[in-house]
């Protein structure tokens, strides 16, 4: 059993590559990424199941090589090359899954339905933390409801460290910088509309420890899927917001156009951007966890889901607290995308998860045996009612 981890020496890469090779499924991980350090490093910290592999995804063919004859490849590389990912994996014939489009790149993929049903493959978008667990436990707590009115997803983050920077990136810096000045995407009385990033402002209760913090709306993956995997129910409203230290920060660094890829000219050099602003990062130490430091970061969603019941109103939510994982230098972030893809990569390679085509996490995934999995890697979820809410909180049901 093989399965290759595209982008393995990245942030979430790195957390998945360790939770592959250190699991029963898979005889074989491989650790690809266009860094040979990131990759060497990411495979010597797993043990022998892994290996390294120096690949850059712009080169089709090197990727096709790579994933044919794997069962399963996971793409944990920045959201950017998915639809080249998918296509390597469609030439490879290999089940494909990823971390998460931010909206417009999953939109994009979907169109690729029918390339993955001709060749009778499956591929699943977003099968991540956020998105990924969040899109399953939307669906879970969507279930019981006659009618689904709303939806609306919150994620806040807290650092408990002393003494620690004021801000540190736990995913791609290209993607959070994105989603700091990207516009918003909310599904609104049953269509798309844009609204201006960071908007939209709220503070909201979480659960211990990271309790009351301010979260805002963010472009993000899950009101790309839910809406029409939830049309039958009636859904018409569909938004995502997150908020935790630092955030307003990193708003800034997007706004002054350190995310982006366009060169600019500095004393007669080009240079891009997001290639500065992430080796920057990493000379800072920004970068996940400083080398050294103890890991004490936080992470919990809260999906409100609002709709009717035997006629009634109803309220459901949806909760999962996501730890740090010290034993192994991961932040909450990192552990908990590289968790949750790696259990996908092991449910569609045991045939638990099986369909064709292009198939958002919540149509496809198994809720109660993911979150049996999830549960025995530290990460708990709850659906209120008839769950019981996480420690601490007491989400309001009516």
């Amino acid at each position: 059993m093989r399965v290759v981890v595209l982008g393995g020496g990245g942030l979430t890469g790195r957390g998945a590559v360790r939770q592959l090779g250190t699991g029963s499924v898979f005889d074989e991980v491989i650790a690809a990424d266009v860094d040979r350090d990131l990759a060497e490093a990411a495979a010597r910290a797993t043990g022998t199941k892994a290996q390294p592999a120096v690949l850059d995804l712009r080169d089709r063919a090197a990727t096709v090589r790579l994933l044919r004859g794997a069962n399963v490849v996971v793409n944990a590389a920045p959201y950017a090359f998915n639809l080249e990912a998918m296509r390597a994996a469609l030439d490879a014939q290999v089940p494909y899954l990823d971390f998460g489009g931010l909206f417009h790149t999953t939109r994009r993929q979907l169109e690729l339905d029918q390339e993955f049903r001709t060749a009778h493959l499956l591929a699943i978008p977003g099968l991540g933390q956020v998105p990924g667990v969040s899109n399953v436990l939307a669906a879970s707590a969507a279930e019981p409801l006659d009618r689904v009115e709303s939806i609306v997803l919150r994620d806040g983050w807290r650092d408990l460290r002393v003494g620690g920077p004021e801000i540190s990136f736990t995913w791609s810096p290209g993607t959070f910088l994105d989603e700091m000045v990207r516009p918003a995407v909310v599904f609104e009385d049953g269509q798309y509309r844009e609204y201006p990033p960071m908007s939209g402002t709220e503070e909201f209760e979480f659960a211990p420890p990271v309790g009351r913090t301010k979260v805002y709306r963010t472009l993000h993956s899950e009101p790309a899927t839910l809406p029409d995997s939830l049309r039958s129910k009636g859904l018409r409203h569909c938004e995502w917001k997150e908020g935790g230290p630092g955030i307003e920060i990193l708003r800034v660094l997007g706004q002054l156009g350190l995310g982006s890829d366009v060169p600019v000219d500095v004393h007669g050099a080009k240079v891009v951007p997001r290639d500065f602003t992430v080796a920057l990062l990493r000379r800072e130490n920004l970068l996940g966890p400083p080398p050294g430091a103890v890991v004490d970061d936080w992470e919990v969603l809260d999906i409100e889901v609002r709709g009717t019941q035997g006629g009634r109103p109803s309220v459901v939510h949806a909760q999962a607290k996501f730890p740090p994982w010290p034993a192994w230098h991961l932040a909450a972030t990192e552990y908990a995308v590289g968790t949750a893809g790696a259990i996908g990569a092991e449910l569609i390679s045991a045939g638990h998860v099986r369909g064709e085509g292009v198939v958002p996490p919540e149509r496809c995934i198994p809720a109660g045996e993911f979150r049996r999995r999830l549960a025995s890697h530290g990460i708990v979820t709850a659906i209120v009612p008839p769950d019981s809410p996480l420690p601490g909180t007491s989400p309001k049901t009516a």
